[in-house]
C-alpha cells in the first residue's frame, strides 16, 4: 500500500501525457450538448471519487450531479429517463456488474456516458461511449490508494477540458511535483492519537468530504478502526453525543470557503474535551498536522489524500495489521 499510494505522482505524470485530445474533444462534446442531468456511478473509493467530480462540476458548472442508487437499475428496473444525460462511472477494476449494467442501459438510452477506468479492458471500458484510462498501473494492495488519486485527476480533467479552462488545466499539469512532495509529509504526530483508537470521526466539508469519507473507509479496511465520516456542517447535529473525552477527530480543512468553519469546529470540540487532528495548511498556527497545497484549492484534495495514505500504512504497521491484506476483503468485488 505505501509503495502504490507512493507511486501516485509517477502514475499522474503518465496519464497528463496521454488521452489529452480525448479529453478536449469529450469538453467540446458537453459544451455543444449540455446534458439535461449529471449521475455518477461507482461503489467504494471510486463513490468518493465520484464526491469529488460532482462537487467541481457543481461549483464549476453549475450542474447538479445526483449519485445513482445502482439497485435502481440492477433490481429494480426502474424506468429511468436518461436521455441527453451524462453518466460518469468511476472504477478500478471495471468489473463489477452493478457498476457495468447501468453504463449499458443509459447508452442504449441515449445517454453520454463515459467510464473513468484503470483497466481498459474491462466490460465497463467497453460500455461506454468515452473510456477515459487512469493510467494508475496495477494496484495489487487492496486498499485503492494510487487509482483513488488518478481518479480525482481524471475528473479534474474531465470538468478542466468541459469548462476549457487554461487556469485548471496549467494547475493541473502541476499535480506530480505536488504529489511528489506530499508523499514526503510528517504525519507522524497522527499515530499517538490513533494507535490505540477503536472509534473515531473524519470531518471535511465542502470540496474536503470527498476525501474525509475516503480516509474513513481507510481508517476501517486497513486498521480495523470503526471511522466514520462527517460534514463539518453536520457534526452538531446527532453526531455530537458521541463525543466524550479523549474522543479522536481528524479534521481535513483544506483551503476554500468551509476551511474557516472547519478551524473553528476543531476549536469547539477540543472545548468538549475531544482529542482533535486538525489537518491544515502551514499558515494555519492551531494546526496538528500540515497539510500540502496544489497550484488552486480545487485540487487541494488530491494532496490531501496523499500525504494521509503514508500515515495511514504507517498505522495500520503500527496496529499490528497488513494494510495490503485487509481480513474479509478483495481486490475485486463484484456486486449486483
Amino acid at each position: 500500500m505505501l509503495k502504490e499510494a507512493c507511486a501516485s505522482a509517477e502514475q499522474v505524470a503518465i496519464q497528463l501525457t496521454h488521452d489529452g485530445d480525448r479529453y478536449a474533444r469529450l469538453g467540446a462534446h458537453l459544451r455543444a450538448q449540455p446534458p439535461s442531468s449529471v449521475l455518477t456511478i461507482a461503489r467504494g473509493s471510486s463513490d468518493h471519487a465520484s464526491n469529488y467530480a460532482a462537487y467541481l462540476i457543481m461549483a464549476r458548472l453549475g450542474r447538479i450531479v445526483a449519485s445513482l442508487p445502482l439497485s435502481l437499475v440492477t433490481l429494480n428496473h426502474a424506468p429511468l429517463l436518461v436521455k441527453d444525460a451524462l453518466a460518469i462511472a468511476i472504477s478500478q477494476s471495471g468489473q463489477s456488474p452493478d457498476v457495468v449494467e447501468p453504463m449499458r442501459y443509459f447508452r442504449d438510452a441515449g445517454a453520454t456516458t463515459v467510464a473513468l477506468v484503470n483497466d481498459v479492458s474491462s466490460p465497463l471500458a467497453a460500455a461506454a461511449e468515452w473510456t477515459m484510462p487512469l493510467h494508475a498501473g496495477p494496484e495489487r494492495s487492496v486498499a485503492a490508494t494510487k487509482s483513488f488519486i488518478t481518479s480525482l485527476v481524471a475528473a479534474a480533467r474531465l470538468v478542466a477540458h468541459w469548462q476549457n479552462d487554461a487556469v485548471l488545466l496549467n494547475a493541473i499539469e502541476q499535480l506530480p511535483a505536488a504529489l511528489d512532495a506530499a508523499s514526503k509529509t510528517d504525519w507522524s504526530a497522527a499515530l499517538d492519537v490513533l494507535v490505540p483508537a477503536q472509534r473515531m470521526m473524519v470531518v471535511g466539508r465542502g470540496i474536503s468530504f470527498s476525501v474525509a469519507l475516503e480516509a474513513a473507509l481507510k481508517f476501517k479496511e486497513t486498521s480495523a478502526i470503526q471511522a466514520e465520516a462527517f460534514s463539518g456542517a453536520e457534526i452538531k447535529h446527532g453526531p455530537m453525543a458521541l463525543i466524550e473525552e479523549g474522543y479522536p477527530l481528524l479534521i481535513l480543512a483544506t483551503r476554500g470557503p468551509a476551511q474557516e468553519s472547519l478551524i473553528r469546529l476543531a476549536e469547539d470540540m477540543r472545548g468538549r474535551g475531544a482529542d482533535v487532528l486538525l489537518a491544515a495548511p502551514d499558515n494555519v498556527g492551531e494546526r496538528n498536522l500540515t497539510l500540502p497545497v496544489a497550484a488552486t484549492p480545487d485540487l487541494d484534495p488530491i494532496v490531501a489524500i496523499q500525504a494521509f495514505y503514508v500515515m495511514a500504512a504507517q498505522l495500520a504497521v503500527a496496529r499490528g495489521l497488513d494494510p495490503d491484506q485487509p481480513r474479509h476483503l478483495s481486490k475485486v468485488t463484484r456486486t449486483s
